[in-house]
């Protein structure tokens, strides 16, 4: 593991001398995690870390919480971890102001940092010019080290795992958590540290998916859903929709539809080309056949994300979206969205991409499954 802490900071500071950047500071509020993690290996808990690396020399890391001091000593990627001082901040500022203030310091989330500990900072490093360094970070972690690979290709195959169970729960009269449980079961037995997870049931009325809720299945229902797990810290999700019993001919013509579209995005995806050309691909799919309106953002989010350390990271694989897709950039291909045909439908696969065409991350078979009815 030493080797893939010198192939991150390598890449890091390629980036940092893009930018002419002398120091960059990565801070975690306790939801968003994913940077400091990159760069420390450690799995934290706290309210607030940060981490500092110099242009040259070792870097330093700060947490509020003993627990997460010892964590990132344990993983042994930083040896030199200090106590989060707040509100003075007084060991984070020691430390940038060793071998003298730095000129340009980027400060990744810096949009997110509260003002109590972003002021100090400011008000210490007079004659400095302080800039955002999220989009700096994000496009580092877009390619992954094919240690990461490891992690994700695992995640995916639990994703295949819970879908197994997913399908197996499905019957008339099952409630939305019971589906949702046997899944979480399913995947944390296969040492899925997290779920993220979303669900739908119903016919064309259905326009999204939420967290679960207390509705119980009926024949005829198509049933979606995104499977999210998350290994070692590694994000992998797989989207399906499946019916309770045999599908109907609009359900079997949005199958289609999707199916094809998603095809069309795989087919497009490989390194060099950007997010426009895969969402480009998806939607033209739903424009031969008269359904363009969908693709808009009056039915629509996305037509794919990326994923890695956090669950939906950059690129967002849409319509205008210029990010290049370098090789073993991760990413999924969903084109999911509603339609007339059989409302909400979600279809999708995460994939590595790869310099002449991607890699596939799950084995889930792109089928409309039927679940069948007992009479």
């Amino acid at each position: 593991m030493q080797g893939e802490k010198e192939w991150r900071i390598n890449r890091v500071r390629q980036a940092m001398a893009k930018q002419e950047l002398e120091g960059l500071l990565v801070f975690a509020p306790g939801w968003r995690r994913e940077n400091v993690r990159y760069l420390t290996g450690a799995t934290l808990f706290g309210s607030f870390t940060l981490v500092y690396l110099p242009a040259v020399g070792e870097q330093s890391a700060f947490a509020c919480t003993l627990q997460d001091q010892q964590a990132i000593r344990a993983n042994g990627w930083v040896s030199d971890v200090r106590p989060l001082s707040i509100p003075n901040c007084s060991e984070v500022i020691s430390r940038l102001k060793e071998g003298g203030t730095p000129k340009k310091l980027g400060i990744v989330f810096l949009e997110m940092m509260p003002q109590v500990l972003l002021e100090p900072i400011r008000k210490a490093l007079q004659g400095c010019t302080i800039v955002s360094a999220t989009k700096l970070m994000d496009l580092v972690r877009l390619v992954k080290s094919e240690w990461e690979l490891d992690q994700i290709r695992v995640a995916g195959t639990v994703c295949s795992a819970g879908w197994k169970a997913f399908v197996g729960a499905l019957k008339p009269g099952a409630v939305d958590f019971e589906i949702v449980a046997s899944v979480e079961s399913e995947m944390k037995s296969l040492g899925a540290q997290d779920n993220f997870m979303l669900i739908a049931s119903g016919g064309t009325e259905i326009m999204g998916m939420t967290p679960p809720c207390n509705r119980r299945l009926q024949e005829g229902d198509m049933v979606r859903t995104e499977l999210t797990p998350q290994l070692n810290g590694y994000w992998a999700q797989l989207c399906r929709s499946a019916i309770v019993g045999e599908p109907n001919d609009g359900q079997k013509k949005s199958f289609d539809l999707f199916n094809e579209a998603t095809e069309a995005g795989i087919a497009a995806a490989k390194a060099g080309v950007t997010a426009h050309d895969i969402a480009r691909a998806e939607d033209d799919v739903f424009r031969k056949y008269g359904y363009g309106e969908y693709c808009t953002s009056q039915y629509t989010r996305v037509r794919g994300h990326g994923h890695g350390l956090h669950l939906d990271e950059i690129p967002m694989i849409l319509d205008g979206d210029q990010t290049v897709l370098e090789e073993n950039s991760v990413v999924i291909i969903h084109p999911n969205t509603y339609t007339p045909l059989a409302g909400y439908h979600v279809l999708g696969d995460p994939v590595v991409i790869k310099k002449n065409g991607c890699e596939l991350l799950t084995t889930t078979e792109r089928i409309l499954f039927s679940a069948p009815v007992q009479r």
